[in-house]
């Protein structure tokens, strides 16, 4: 068996299995309803709650998750992990390689080879919710191949009768001199716009379903790191009969230094978790 080891350093995730637990025990007692999902992929610290709000909602049933990545250019083929596992900290996640055959030969997929938070830093968290499911690792395009991919991924679970979640991978606007993205200056004004205009407006868009929005934000307004990501897990739900997308809960990383601090920092990063209803 060729297994997937780490390839994010320390600090994204804890390495400890008690230490993930614990980290994740507050969320155990959620609702599991919802078989796609959208969660942030930065470092623990900074968005792991908001992350796992996200993943605890996902249907225990599922007999494979489906984890998207992005930080893929729109005109990229899809990436797949092409190993038969993947490791985590509590165990081996097994890679549903029967479905990765048929939507690799489906969307002209390629490996993926390549160091990238957006599925790994998740795994923990869907190991620790659903530690009986397989996984298909895909990483999707900044553009509109990735809705309709999507939507093959929901026909191909439904022909092979398999019960599948799909949990999409994003961060929100990059603001700050860290990411060379100032346009409202600094301090409380400028994340009071990242909060309540630039996210607002791109969350706003996947709750109203709208792909060439999403696609506007996260290009033009710098909105989103990983909509291909996202218009993945648009396009599944819409061929899988889900509701529309609703925000579980949004926050940035200059809140945890507002709260540390009373400071606002230089640059931030938003997060949200959202979570598609039943149609």
């Amino acid at each position: 068996m060729k297994i997937r080891e780490y390839l994010l350093p320390m600090g994204w995730y804890p390495r400890d299995s008690a230490e993930i637990s614990r980290f994740l025990s507050d969320f155990t007692g959620a609702t599991a309803n919802t078989n796609a999902a959208i969660a942030p992929h930065a470092g623990w610290f900074y968005s792991g709650r908001t992350a796992a709000l996200a993943c605890s909602g996902l249907n225990r049933q599922a007999q494979t998750v489906v984890v998207i990545g992005g930080h893929l250019p729109g005109g990229s083929p899809p990436l797949f992990a092409m190993e038969d596992a993947v490791r985590t900290p509590q165990g081996i996640l097994t890679i549903d390689t029967e479905m990765r055959s048929i939507l690799v030969e489906k969307l002209g997929g390629r490996e993926d080879q390549y160091q990238d938070n957006t599925v790994e830093v998740l795994l923990p968290m869907v190991r620790f919710f659903l530690p009986e499911t397989t996984l298909l690792w895909v990483r999707l395009p900044a553009d509109s191949s990735s809705f309709e991919a999507g939507k093959t991924i929901a026909q191909t679970a439904e022909k092979l009768n398999r019960k599948i979640n799909v949990l999409a991978s994003t961060d929100l606007t990059h603001y700050g001199r860290n990411y060379g993205f100032s346009p409202h200056g600094a301090g409380r004004a400028a994340l009071k716009w990242v909060k309540e205009v630039n996210d607002f407006n791109f969350i706003r868009a996947v709750e109203d379903g709208n792909c060439e929005q999403v696609l506007v934000h996260a290009e033009r307004d710098k909105a989103s790191c990983s909509a291909g990501a996202v218009l993945g897990a648009m396009g599944f739900a819409k061929a899988a009969g889900l509701g529309p997308a609703q925000l579980l809960e949004y926050t940035t990383s200059a809140d945890i230094a507002l709260a540390d601090s009373g400071e606002t920092p230089d640059s931030f990063v938003g997060y949200a978790a959202l979570a598609f209803g039943k149609g």
